[in-house]
């Protein structure tokens, strides 16, 4: 793709996602969603792969449903109470209406089939902005609404997340599909408690974006895109191949890892609620994306299972670390120490 181009693209999403942030319109709101789609369009089609523009094509069509749900929904709220404002939402109707719209847009169960076929036509790069950046402005949304929302529908719909991303990961030897259903069951979690307490909520976003970009960015630089490929990583890039394998855990929220904080602070809030068996089900059921986290850990790291294609070992490399995947790998493995303070802010 043209450099220029790209710049632009780019360029849009961030103006775009800032646009939907910062906004307290309803209409402008839609108008940094439209921006933010129509930017990340030629990014996920710019291989002309077939699977390629099948998934731009699958992400335009839901998108614009979604958006025009968001739209439908602030108008049917302005009809009845002659308000625009985002933190106004207060009609039973669209309230669902806006709940259904953001989970189409995020990717939540029922709601999540076009999420990993996108993924799947996307390069690695592009995955991760559809992984990252471009969930932000809907988290915001649901953010600034989140004291209309309905508790039953939302706790549903993540405790369903939270199970069909883990067991549907379970089977999976596709990087890209791996890691859609992982963002599909952290969803789940930022869900759950989001009426609660919406910070925790954003705490858990930020952090899953510090540990997912690791992923992809050692993936990105490792080039791989299945697992038998992962398989002969670790003769090629065998530090990086041990720092995925940190990262991986860190993913699965294993103690005394980064990603161990946010499951920590929303089972302890959803006891305060007096949710025990909803908290006690999403532990459970955090243990299926364990189990996947575990077999791409095992794939890239632990040993070289038994099998019957001849795979060609890769020469080892000497090629430079990015800076980048240093940093965030540091943050994805290292921030449970500081706690306390993320409890003070919280």
């Amino acid at each position: 793709m043209n450099p220029q181009a790209k710049m632009v693209f780019t360029t849009s999403l961030l103006l775009g996602t800032t646009i939907t942030i910062t906004s307290n319109h309803w209409v402008m709101a839609w108008t940094g969603l439209e921006i933010n789609t129509l930017a990340v369009l030629p990014l996920i089609s710019k291989s002309h792969h077939p699977r390629a523009v099948e998934a731009a094509t699958k992400y335009f069509l839901v998108q614009a449903a979604a958006s025009t749900l968001v739209l439908f929904s602030s108008m049917t709220n302005a009809w009845h109470t002659g308000q625009w404002d985002i933190t106004q939402l207060t009609h039973p109707t669209s309230c669902l209406i806006l709940t259904a719209a953001i989970s189409i847009k995020l990717g939540l169960v029922p709601f999540h089939f076009w999420f990993p076929e996108v993924l799947q036509g996307s390069s690695l790069t592009t995955g991760l902005l559809l992984s990252t950046i471009l969930k932000f402005p809907p988290i915001t949304l649901l953010f600034m609404t989140s004291q209309s929302l309905n508790t039953t529908l939302l706790t549903t719909m993540a405790i369903l997340s939270a199970a069909i991303g883990g067991w549907m990961g379970l089977n999976q030897t596709q990087i890209r599909k791996i890691m859609a259903f992982s963002s599909i069951s952290h969803l789940g979690w930022m869900a759950i408690i989001l009426v609660y307490n919406p910070k925790l909520t954003l705490l858990n976003f930020y952090l899953y974006v510090v540990m997912t970009s690791t992923v992809f960015l050692i993936m990105n630089s490792m080039k791989v895109l299945k697992l038998s490929t992962l398989m002969t990583s670790w003769t090629k890039t065998p530090s990086l191949s041990a720092i995925s394998l940190l990262t991986l855990m860190s993913l699965a929220g294993l103690p005394p890892l980064t990603g161990f904080l946010p499951k920590w602070l929303i089972i302890q809030e959803l006891t305060m609620q007096e949710m025990v068996p909803t908290a006690m089900i999403m532990s459970l059921l955090s243990l299926l994306g364990l189990f996947f986290y575990l077999r791409v850990a095992y794939c890239a790291t632990i040993t070289l299972p038994p099998h019957t294609t001849n795979h060609m070992k890769q020469w080892h490399t000497n090629k430079p670390v990015n800076m980048a995947i240093a940093i965030l790998t540091t943050l994805s493995i290292m921030l449970l120490p500081i706690s306390p303070m993320i409890l003070t802010i919280i």
